[in-house]
């Protein structure tokens, strides 16, 4: 969500150098909250959504995977708009136009319309988080830095984990008929107030050096996600045809393109989207393997978790919802002691955190398979309670730790592409896990047997990333020695 030029050019702020106050602190987190909330409070609507609109699956996958691919593909061009232009403003910029497309997402009335406004939110979403950890860092020292930094993973992940429970309450709720509409209606009066907010209380900063923006790299990355996220979505509700595999099969000349005008760019002196050298720190090429492990999984887990339960097991918005809660208890004891956990453990508590999730989902595939559909948020506590604990053990430290391995010089573009490879898999996960997943519901499986299967994967891709995990560990550990 941002790539934190500032650690790379030693950015100082312009205005001041006091540390923000806890209200503006507050009212920049929002940067983080927001989008993300917004990411995972449509999956509980999604079902209402597609009665609504009469929108196909595969136009309900794009309602999540199209906010994703915009925000991916422009953070980092986000970032250095904010570097240049003033991080305030463009924080600004974000804001509003997030709050207004919000209102647009909620009175559009027709689906093509609504996924248009996702388009726009998430690109607006792009041009506010990455000014949020870029004024972090530029803005305060020490152990100040520390904690805002702590929080703003915490913010991060108390909207991935509150996000569904809060759509599941509005879209029960129903508030003045609105119905789904509610999940998107919530951002404005809060966008509102932030705005009031940051225009008072945010002092503006810009980076000494400010790099000129990789459009060309860019517009490849985003045709490049589009080639592989569109016909993944569309394709099973349309049969596969031909170019659904057209589009596949381009995919892989449109990664060697952009990975060439990349190596290019940088060895003109330019500064690339995705720069070949942090990639190929070791550091980095470990940290995003498990990112890609992790973010995939969670993000088609929670696309199907709901489409699962309110389908045969006949929940409700509410109570599929309320199945999330103790995910997201475990997910918030995590984001509170994480911090002082990570001090004592290094990398070693994210290899934990892969063990503990696999033995969540693994009694989620038991519970899927013996009890369905005869399954309530009360039956589903415990593997929730453990796979949000051991998620939360891998989410909350894994940015820190791999950056931390990573030179200081390229911290900053180490956490640009770790955080776009977030939001990029996030997409990927609802397209992928989510197909998947809707073929094997249709099949004698059933929806109790395809979430199952999903559930058993995740365990195995867990176990697998556990030895993966511990490379990073001997390296922290080394390094430490």
């Amino acid at each position: 969500m941002t790539e934190l030029h500032a650690t790379q050019v030693a950015a100082r702020p312009r205005a001041t150098a006091s540390p923000l106050g806890p209200v503006a602190l507050t009212t920049l987190l929002f940067g983080a909250f927001l989008p993300m909330l917004s990411f995972f409070i449509i999956n509980v609507a999604l079902p209402a959504i597609g009665s609504d609109l009469r929108a196909t699956s595969g136009e309900l996958q794009l309602v999540v995977g199209s906010y994703g691919i915009a925000n991916a593909t422009l953070l980092v061009v986000g970032g250095r708009l904010g570097d240049g232009f003033g991080r305030k403003r463009l924080f600004l910029i974000g804001l509003i136009g997030f709050t207004v497309m919000s209102l647009v997402c909620a009175i559009a009335p027709t689906i093509g319309v609504l996924l248009a406004a996702r388009v726009v939110q998430g690109a607006a979403a792009a041009a506010m988080t990455p000014q949020v950890l870029a004024s972090i860092t530029s803005l305060l020292t020490g152990e100040h830095r520390a904690r805002a930094m702590a929080m703003f993973g915490v913010a991060g992940g108390a909207a991935a984990a509150l996000g569904q429970i809060l759509g599941g309450v509005l879209v029960e709720a129903d508030l003045f008929g609105l119905g789904w509409r509610a999940v998107f209606l919530v951002n404005v009066p809060v966008g509102v107030l932030a705005v009031a907010a940051a225009i008072r209380l945010l002092p503006e900063t810009k980076a000494d050096q400010a790099h000129r923006v990789d459009l060309v790299g860019a517009a490849l990355l985003a045709l490049t996600l589009v080639l592989l996220l569109l016909p993944l979505t569309e394709g099973r509700p349309l049969g596969w045809p031909l170019w659904t595999w057209l589009c596949l099969a381009a995919t892989i000349p449109a990664v060697a393109v952009l990975g060439v005008h990349q190596h290019r760019a940088e060895q003109s002196g330019q500064a690339p989207l995705i720069p070949p050298t942090v990639l190929r720190l070791r550091a980095m090429r470990i940290g995003l393997l498990l990112a890609v492990a992790f973010f995939t999984t969670f993000g088609g887990f929670m696309f199907v978790f709901a489409l699962a339960t309110q389908g045969e097991a006949g929940m409700s918005p509410l109570e599929g919802g309320l199945s999330l809660l103790p995910m997201a208890v475990g997910f918030f004891i995590t984001s509170i002691y994480g911090p002082r956990l990570q001090q004592r453990y290094g990398a070693g508590l994210i290899l934990r955190g892969w063990i503990v999730q696999a033995v969540g989902y693994g009694l989620l595939a038991v519970a899927a398979l013996t009890l369905w559909p005869d399954v309530d948020p009360l039956k589903l506590a415990v593997p929730m309670l453990v796979a949000g604990f051991g998620s939360g053990l891998v989410m909350v430290p894994l940015m820190g730790v791999v950056v931390s391995q990573v030179p200081p010089a390229q911290a900053g573009l180490g956490s640009g592409i770790l955080l776009t490879s977030q939001q990029t898999c996030l997409a990927l996960g609802a397209a992928t896990v989510g197909t998947a997943y809707l073929a094997l519901a249709g099949t004698s499986w059933g929806q109790g047997g395809a979430l199952a299967a999903v559930a058993l994967a995740i365990t195995t891709v867990s176990l697998l990333m556990a030895p993966v995990t511990h490379q990073l560990r001997s390296r922290s550990s080394a390094q430490a020695g």
